[in-house]
C-alpha cells in the first residue's frame, strides 16, 4: 500500500486522476471488501471507517487539506476528484465522507487554530465521525426561525432545547450545532455556532426510522448542556455565516460525489435486465444529470480557489433533487415489480434508493425554498 510519506501533492487534477487511478488498481484486491452493500448499519459503518483509514494512511484523503490541521496541501478540488473516481470505481464514500466535506472545512475557517488541529486529523483519519445540529422541529428550510437557547455560563454556554433530522447522531462524536444566542426575534443575527462533544452530560438521542428502514435520522434533546467557550465557532451571533459555510460545502465537494453516483445509477437502469425503460427516459436522466454536473462543477471549482458562491448553489440543489427523483421514477417505471417485490440484493437495493429520493427536494433546503431564493436574489423577482 503506498505511504502517505511518498505521496507528492499532484501538480494538476488529470495528474491527481491519473495517480489515484493507479493506486485505485494496485489496491484492487484489498478494496474489493468495499463493494459490499447493505447489512447491519454498525457493522457497514465499520467496514467504511476501515475504507477512511485505508485512504487517510495511503494520503489521498488528506489532498487538499492544510497541513496545519494534518493535511498534505494542495488545492480543495483535489478532494473531489478523489471522491468522484471512488464512486466511477463503484466504490462507496468513505466513512465520513459527507460531514468531512460538509463540516470539515466550516470548523478549519470558523474554528480557533488549536481547535480545528486537534479535531480535524480524527476527522480525516476516520477515528471520529461528527454529525450537524442545524433542523428543528418548525426550522427546518426557515433555519433562520430556529429556537435552540444557548445562554451564557462564567466558563462558556449552557444549551437546552431540541433538533430533529440529524442523520447518524447515534454514532457521532462531535455536533456543528446551531444556537439562538440573542432575543427570540432575532433571526438569522441572534444565532451562533459551536462545535459540541456528544459525549457531553445532558444530551438525549433518539433514532427515528424513515422508510428506507434505516435509522439514519435523529431527534437530538438537550437539557442544560454545557459547552466551554473556545468551542465556540467564529464569532458570537455569528452563526449564520458559518451556517451558509457549511451549505456552501453540502452543495460542493459532497454534491460532487453524489452527482457521479447517480451517474453510475443510471448506467445500472440502462443495463437492467427485463426493463421496460423507453431510450428518451435514459436521455432525459442524461440530460438532467449532466446540467447537475456542470453546475456542481462550478460550485467545486469556486470554493476550491476560494471565491464566493452565494445564491448559486440553490440551482445546485434543485438540479440534484430533480435530477435524482427523476431517475429513480425512471427506475419505479421501468423496472416495476421487482422494484417494489423483489427480495434479492439488486432489488433492495434499487427499493433503498428509491425511497431515499422522495427525500431529496427536501434535505439540503427545500425545493420550494430554493425556487423562491433562485427567484429573488438571482432573477431580482419581487417578493
Amino acid at each position: 500500500m503506498t505511504n502517505s510519506l511518498s505521496l507528492e501533492v499532484p501538480e494538476s487534477v488529470d495528474a491527481a486522476r491519473t495517480a489515484f487511478r493507479a493506486w485505485l488498481s494496485s489496491n484492487s484486491a484489498e478494496l474489493e471488501q468495499f463493494r459490499k452493500t447493505g447489512g447491519d448499519v454498525t457493522n457497514v459503518f465499520e467496514r467504511l471507517r476501515h475504507l477512511q483509514r485505508m485512504l487517510f494512511d495511503s494520503g489521498w484523503i488528506r489532498l487538499g487539506w492544510p497541513e496545519s490541521i494534518g493535511g498534505l496541501g494542495g488545492t480543495a478540488i483535489l478532494r473531489s476528484i478523489v471522491s468522484e473516481e471512488l464512486a466511477a470505481a463503484g466504490y462507496p464514500p468513505p466513512f465520513s465522507f459527507a460531514t468531512q466535506e460538509v463540516l470539515g472545512p466550516a470548523v478549519a475557517e470558523f474554528a480557533r487554530p488549536e481547535l480545528a488541529a486537534d479535531v480535524l486529523p480524527r476527522l480525516l483519519s476516520g477515528d471520529e465521525t461528527w454529525c450537524q445540529g442545524f433542523s428543528e422541529p418548525g426550522a427546518g428550510s426557515d433555519l433562520a426561525s430556529l429556537r435552540l437557547k444557548a445562554v451564557r455560563t462564567d466558563t462558556g454556554w449552557r444549551v437546552s432545547g431540541e433538533k430533529v433530522w440529524t442523520s447518524w447522531a447515534q454514532f457521532a462524536d462531535r455536533c456543528v450545532l446551531l444556537a439562538r444566542t440573542g432575543s427570540p426575534d432575532s433571526a438569522h443575527r441572534g444565532i451562533s455556532a459551536f462545535l459540541l462533544d456528544m459525549d457531553t452530560p445532558g444530551i438525549e438521542i433518539s433514532p427515528l426510522r424513515s422508510m428506507n428502514g434505516d435509522e439514519e435520522f435523529c431527534s437530538l434533546y438537550f437539557d442544560e448542556v454545557e459547552i466551554p467557550e473556545e468551542r465556540l465557532l467564529g464569532d458570537v451571533d455569528g452563526g449564520w455565516a458559518v451556517a451558509m459555510y457549511v451549505l456552501a460545502g453540502e452543495r460542493g465537494a459532497a454534491a460532487w460525489q453524489r452527482q457521479i453516483w447517480l451517474r453510475t445509477r443510471l448506467n445500472d437502469l440502462a443495463d437492467a435486465k427485463d426493463s421496460t425503460i423507453d431510450n428518451s427516459v435514459v436521455g432525459e436522466s442524461l440530460e438532467l444529470l449532466t446540467a447537475l454536473r456542470l453546475l456542481s462543477r462550478r460550485t467545486v471549482r469556486a470554493l476550491s480557489a476560494g471565491e464566493p458562491v452565494g445564491s448559486t448553489t440553490s440551482l445546485d440543489k434543485l438540479a440534484m433533487s430533480t435530477a435524482e427523483k427523476y431517475l429513480f421514477d425512471a427506475a419505479l417505471n421501468g423496472i416495476g415489480d421487482d422494484i417494489v417485490f423483489g427480495g434479492d440484493a439488486t432489488a433492495k437495493a434499487w427499493r433503498n434508493d428509491y425511497l431515499y429520493s422522495r427525500a431529496s427536494s427536501i434535505y439540503g433546503g427545500a425545493a420550494e425554498i430554493q425556487r423562491n431564493i433562485i427567484a429573488e436574489r438571482l432573477l431580482g423577482l419581487p417578493r
